[in-house]
């Protein structure tokens, strides 16, 4: 009898992993998500990430009003087989459960952040926008970098109508906006 190299969660089970299971299973890498029932690991992230999300953190911080609270790398159960980990969320407090919580369910978040890396930009841009919106998350930024590494930032708003996300700015020097609440950030 050989022994593997590998561990057993490298072989997923038929039908996939569950959002329950991403606490489970022993030793994953550190921001490991479940989209589709699969594992997805990040990448090493860039300057220009760990700077721009920094950046909104604080932001977010000091302008979250009472009774909201900024998560950084943490997951989101959207529903029984994606969970993914958003850059930033912004959690209404009736979502939080304790010190031990590694996750929020859809229903307390109000915002979900991604700051795009060359790795990830087909989930940032369209994967996952289209899987929280349909989970229900209010508002959704997501953030990419100009050709001389500021960031520019999208924000979108759930149509209730639709389900889907509409657009409601593009900012590029300065982000502004009144909704989920007001904020103000400088992007230069």
């Amino acid at each position: 009898m050989s022994i593997s190299p590998y561990p057993d969660w490298i072989r997923p089970p038929v039908g996939g992993y569950t959002a329950e299971d991403l606490d489970r299973l022993p030793d994953l890498p550190p921001h490991t998500e479940l989209l589709d029932g699969s594992l997805i690991f990040m990448s090493p992230q860039t300057r220009f990430h760990m700077r721009t999300l920094r950046r909104l953190e604080r932001a977010l911080e000091h302008a979250a009003p009472t009774g909201r609270e900024v998560w950084r790398e943490m997951t989101v159960r959207l529903d029984h087989r994606n969970r993914p980990e958003p850059d930033l969320l912004v959690v209404d407090d009736r979502g939080v459960d304790g010190p031990r919580q590694t996750f929020c369910e859809a229903e307390h978040v109000l915002l979900a952040v991604e700051v795009v890396s060359e790795e990830s930009r087909e989930r940032d841009r369209d994967t996952k926008p289209r899987k929280y919106a349909a989970a229900g998350i209010l508002h959704f930024w997501r953030v990419e970098s100009d050709d001389d590494g500021r960031p520019i930032v999208h924000t979108y708003e759930l149509d209730p109508a639709t389900r889907g996300y509409g657009l409601t700015g593009i900012h590029h020097k300065q982000l502004k906006v009144e909704r989920p609440f007001p904020v103000e950030v400088d992007l230069t």
